[in-house]
């Protein structure tokens, strides 16, 4: 019997959240957990623990939520749903309510990605911000925007057309000294500057 190959990149504990009152209320099947999981397993390489939380469209709920999943030792926190302008969309308001520091760009690009496909994309308000030494980000409800957000576009020649917000994710946990994350780069092509890049034997 052959021992286990260990992994040379650290185990990364991700929080993925999906917030909707119907599908929190058990009214139609969640589809964001399901698809924040499969993407990001495909796209890193790291040994993966998640922490997923399926919750309402409560403001104080998902700030609590948040902070205890940053408590918890999560590197990174993905959010899933609530970012429009109607009156239950409050995510990006709980979501600033724990930020020790924004991070515009994130938000920026994603509706920039989205503009591609429809005019609509301008209602997003998706936000991006640090609390202690984690990321949280706050991404659109439907599964194949969350891809394309992450990801990035292609051609159909598989060029990239334009970058997805998590090329530039593992870098910017570097920044505020969270572990190392490995991306497969046949999904997404994290960027760092050279001196910033560990290889591994």
């Amino acid at each position: 019997m052959s021992a286990a190959i260990s992994s040379p990149f650290d185990t990364i504990k991700i929080g993925i959240v999906s917030i909707s009152d119907r599908a929190s209320g058990g009214v139609y099947v969640d589809k964001g957990l399901p698809a924040l999981q499969d993407w990001l397993t495909r796209a890193l390489k790291n040994p993966l623990q998640f922490e997923p939380r399926l919750i309402p469209d409560e403001e104080a709920s998902i700030s609590a939520t948040l902070i205890e999943l940053v408590d918890a030792g999560c590197a990174l926190v993905l959010t899933t749903g609530g970012t429009g302008p109607a009156l239950r969309d409050v995510t990006p308001e709980a979501t600033l309510a724990v930020a020790h520091k924004e991070m515009p760009g994130f938000g920026e690009q994603m509706r920039q990605i989205s503009l591609r496909f429809v005019p609509t994309a301008i209602l997003s308000r998706q936000v991006a911000v640090i609390r202690d030494q984690t990321l949280i980000i706050n991404l659109p409800g439907q599964p194949k925007a969350i891809a394309e957000t992450l990801e990035g576009l292609r051609g159909s020649d598989g060029a990239l057309l334009m970058a997805g917000i998590f090329a530039a994710v593992p870098y910017c946990i570097d920044l505020i000294g969270g572990p190392y994350l490995e991306t497969d780069s046949a999904v997404c092509n994290a960027f760092r500057p050279k001196a910033a890049i560990r290889t591994f034997s």
